[in-house]
């Protein structure tokens, strides 16, 4: 059984890729702060299993520990890089750690996984999946660092394929709009209520199964998600 390792996998995005990558068939280590339900899952219609991991991700000494147990093998194939946390307001307002905490996950986490398990998935020809965001491909006024680290988490895919295309190694990058997860709990908008105006997190693992099922000579780079309306809702 093939394994994939999902950060952020929790809740929202990353539990959705998750489910959806045991349903196809692998063994997935979902990696998150907390889980709701139990420390491994796996429905009956699913050929494969979940692992939920708890970790800390930026306890990085940790987690290279925790990764190299599970690629003791060598036979990890995916990596998706989905954890990611986002701090809103006018840039002068933000606090330091709140920019060094987007930094650090949204930016230096997938490049130091993607780092540790490169040899691997490239030797087996696999895939990183990086879920950048909609912000990467424009101005992003009360949300500059935030965009900019998903600015650079995209440059990043982009430029790790390049370098790395002519081993067989699959990086997509995923660049989903406003979705209805967790990510706004710091912000003072959310999703609209019109379903028109916001995706699902199945939507985005839909996108990613997609993805991963295209012939061994066509590469999916770069797959941009936008809902039909453009609206959030503002808190009260």
């Amino acid at each position: 059984m093939k394994k994939a390792i999902v950060t952020g996998a929790s809740s929202g995005i990353g539990e959705a890729i998750a489910k959806r990558l045991a349903a196809e068939g692998f063994e997935v280590y979902g990696i998150g702060r907390s889980f709701k339900n139990s420390n491994e899952k796996t429905d009956e219609k699913d050929k494969g299993i979940i692992h939920q991991i708890v970790l800390d991700l930026l306890d990085f000494e940790k987690t290279e520990k925790i990764i190299k147990e599970i690629d003791q093998d060598e036979d990890v194939y995916i990596l998706v890089n989905n954890a990611g946390v986002g701090f809103y307001g006018l840039h002068e307002q933000l606090r330091a750690a709140d920019i060094m905490t987007m930094l650090r996950t949204n930016l230096e986490l997938p490049m130091l996984l993607s780092n540790l398990l490169l040899k691997t998935i490239k030797k087996n020809k696999g895939y990183i999946v990086n879920i950048s965001s909609h912000t990467a491909t424009q101005a992003n006024p009360h949300g500059c660092a935030y965009g900019a680290t998903k600015a650079g988490l995209s440059s990043f895919s982009k430029s790790l394929f390049e370098e790395e295309r002519k081993y067989g190694l699959k990086v997509i990058n995923i660049e989903p709009d406003m979705t209805d997860t967790a990510l706004y709990r710091n912000a003072n908008f959310g999703v609209d209520d019109d379903i028109q105006a916001y995706l699902l997190p199945d939507e985005v693992a839909d996108a990613v199964i997609y993805a991963l099922g295209s012939r061994e000579g066509c590469a999916i780079t770069d797959i941009h998600l936008q809902p039909q309306i453009n609206r959030i809702k503002r808190s009260k």
